[in-house]
């Protein structure tokens, strides 16, 4: 798990007789956090098949879209500024399932897309896995992209968030660029565990220094 998102607080002040309730809350400074989850269970999912093709139309499945409601609640008190989400219909869906009646505005950011896996797209995730143990990470799929390719644009996308004037941002994206920041923020010299697998629409919150240290981890590793 990352780590949580830290409050550094300066010295306190004892409050006037004559603040109000709450004075003390409303004085605290900002804080930077950065939600990140994956989408709601695919139809492809759910038949164990790949796509990294955002062209190719991967609805939410039942399952995916009640997963989409319960993210929704968990967030339903947290400010967020903004929702970025990748091209891909799975990540757009589970924002408007998410944020359904609330005024947060939308945005695609195409570095968080899923890895391009060229000729592999639509195929099963054991093709996929079966490709990957006779390749390195540097080794691109056949018509797409590598692994380590991927990263890179990852912690491109992590950067692109560090920039923006919003305190609070919500991310909508895919496992592989979760995994990665996951691993790399807890300082894992492999991208893909300790935490591996992940459950769909659960919300990891991230810190600036925690996202720095990402990006950062990611660079180290690719």
């Amino acid at each position: 798990m990352p780590a949580s998102p830290r409050l550094v607080v300066g010295p306190m002040r004892h409050p006037r007789a004559d603040a109000g309730p709450g004075w003390g809350l409303r004085s605290l400074p900002p804080v930077e956090l950065y939600i990140i989850a994956r989408h709601g269970e695919s139809t492809l999912n759910f038949e164990n098949r790949i796509n990294g093709d955002p062209d190719v139309p991967v609805a939410l499945t039942e399952k995916g879209r009640e997963e989409a409601i319960l993210l929704g609640q968990q967030l339903k008190h947290a400010p967020i500024d903004v929702c970025v989400h990748t091209r891909f219909l799975r990540t757009r869906e589970t924002a408007a399932i998410a944020l359904a009646g609330r005024a947060v505005p939308f945005e695609v950011e195409p570095l968080f897309d899923d890895i391009d896996v060229g000729e592999l797209e639509g195929r099963t995730l054991e093709e996929y896995r079966a490709w990957k143990r006779e390749h390195t990470r540097r080794d691109a799929f056949p018509g797409g992209e590598s692994l380590d390719d991927a990263a890179r644009r990852y912690a491109q996308a992590f950067r692109r968030l560090l920039e923006r004037a919003e305190t609070s941002i919500l991310v909508l994206t895919h496992e592989i660029p979760l995994r990665y920041a996951i691993n790399a923020a807890d300082g894992s010299d492999d991208l893909d565990g300790p935490p591996h697998q992940l459950a769909n629409a659960t919300p990891y919150l991230f810190d600036r220094d925690s996202l720095v240290r990402a990006i950062e981890g990611i660079e180290r590793l690719t």
